[in-house]
């Protein structure tokens, strides 16, 4: 049975750690890769380079929604693709712990997996997208 009292923080707690992850790993591509830099990886791996930007579009606009709590169900699913394209163009062939060499398909799959979660979740609690009301789409409702 679903806690009442508690899902909807347990569901923040998810939506923000997922938030500051995508903002962190799109931080990682502009600052440290820098764009260009990503892009040549994307090229490298058989990638277009131009998916890196939109990649980076994707981490940073998906990450801020999520923080806020906007659209949290939509963001989570549409930023799920992006994770499979990285296990199917980076990590895939690396096996599956992540501390193998060039890192597995682990994590990128547990963050599947978190993102999902957060989709049938939804927002949480204090999310903008909360302000409609209890029981709204896109909020946490326990199941009985």
């Amino acid at each position: 049975m679903i806690d009442n009292r508690s899902a909807p923080y347990a569901a923040t707690l998810l939506r923000l750690t997922l938030g500051v992850a995508f903002l962190a790993h799109a931080g990682l591509k502009i600052f440290v890769f820098t764009p260009a830099g990503t892009a040549h990886f994307f090229e490298s791996v058989g990638v277009p380079g131009f998916a890196a930007y939109l990649d980076i579009l994707a981490e940073v606009v998906g990450g801020l929604a999520l923080i806020a709590g906007v659209y949290t169900r939509i963001v989570a699913l549409v930023l799920t693709p992006i994770l499979i394209g990285a296990i199917i163009t980076v990590h895939g062939h690396n096996g599956f712990f992540f501390n193998n060499a060039n890192g597995g398909w682990e994590y990128p799959a547990f963050w599947i997996a978190a993102l999902i979660v957060q989709a049938l979740l939804g927002d949480g609690a204090y999310a903008a997208g909360s302000l409609r009301g209890s029981g709204a789409p896109g909020n946490v409702v326990a199941a009985r």
